[in-house]
């Protein structure tokens, strides 16, 4: 695990000086346009800092899974995750299905068919992963069987709330950099509902893939919750600081009731453990 938490460590640290380059080191040059070093940095930090964090942080969780889950089962979700959704997200900046018209700017890095910064799938494995394994352990932590419908169902719910936060303030004029344009408008900040629709899908179809061609699931004994919880809430954070600044206080507290809140029932007992503790 020393890989893996080395690697956390620094996405958490990315994801901080991102955070502070989109809230007081563009908006405010004044603070720092004195000093010959951070003028000299500032270029490299905005062309690179939108996917430093991102590399990171899949870096971190696919170091993770090989520890904890293996390398067959990592890289069967890696493999779904990735594909799907660069799939469908070429798909949606190419027709406007099944996320509403829209399209994304340079800040992300490369751009796959020009169109879908490479990025974009690599966030879609780290946070479908995190999200998939504190439904697994959530589920177990709640009930005495774990359906599979029931992980992925809310692997799902986790995972669409961040983007409940996430899209209304990466997209908005009034951020420093606009990390995607919306071409139509709809019922949800001005973003049309069948985005998240979208999202739903996309995550149930590849995390339903990665459960019936994966071997048994992990369970609390074998996967530290303490190291996908980090990961879900420094990313649920990071979008709900932008949110906040901007500021769209709905989207943060939608994210708050419908993710920080259920992603916080990973810290239950287990039933099984809770149970033998009774009868001892």
């Amino acid at each position: 695990m020393k890989l893996a938490n080395a690697l956390l460590a620094a996405h958490v640290a990315a994801v901080i000086f991102g955070l502070a380059g989109l809230l007081y080191a563009i908006p405010h040059p004044e603070w720092w346009v004195r000093s010959p070093l951070a003028v000299g940095l500032f270029p490299y930090a905005v062309e690179y800092g939108g996917t430093l964090h991102i590399v990171l942080g899949a870096m971190a969780v696919m170091a993770f899974g090989f520890r904890v889950l293996g390398s067959a089962d990592t890289l069967i979700f890696f493999a779904a995750s990735v594909t799907l959704s660069l799939g469908m997200e070429l798909l949606g900046t190419g027709t406007g299905w099944p996320f509403g018209a829209y399209e994304y700017t340079t800040g992300l890095g490369y751009q796959v068919l020009g169109r879908v910064p490479f990025t974009i799938p690599l966030s879609w494995f780290y946070m479908g992963l995190c999200s998939y394994l504190l439904a697994q352990l959530i589920v177990e932590r709640l009930a005495a069987r774990q359906p599979g419908w029931a992980v992925v169902g809310l692997g799902v719910w986790l995972l669409t709330a961040w983007d409940l936060v996430l899209d209304p303030a990466m997209a908005h004029p009034d951020l420093a950099i606009r990390f995607w344009v919306w071409h139509e408008t709809g019922a949800y900040m001005g973003m049309p509902l069948v985005n998240f629709a979208g999202w739903a899908g996309t995550a149930a179809s590849f995390m339903w893939i990665s459960r019936v061609f994966g071997r048994s699931p992990a369970r609390s004994e074998e996967t530290p919750a303490g190291f996908v919880l980090t990961v879900y809430m420094v990313n649920m954070g990071f979008a709900i600081a932008l949110s906040a600044s901007i500021p769209l206080w709905l989207p943060v507290v939608l994210a708050v009731l419908f993710g920080v809140l259920p992603a916080l029932l990973v810290r239950r007992r287990p039933v099984a453990a809770s149970a033998a503790s009774a009868a001892a």
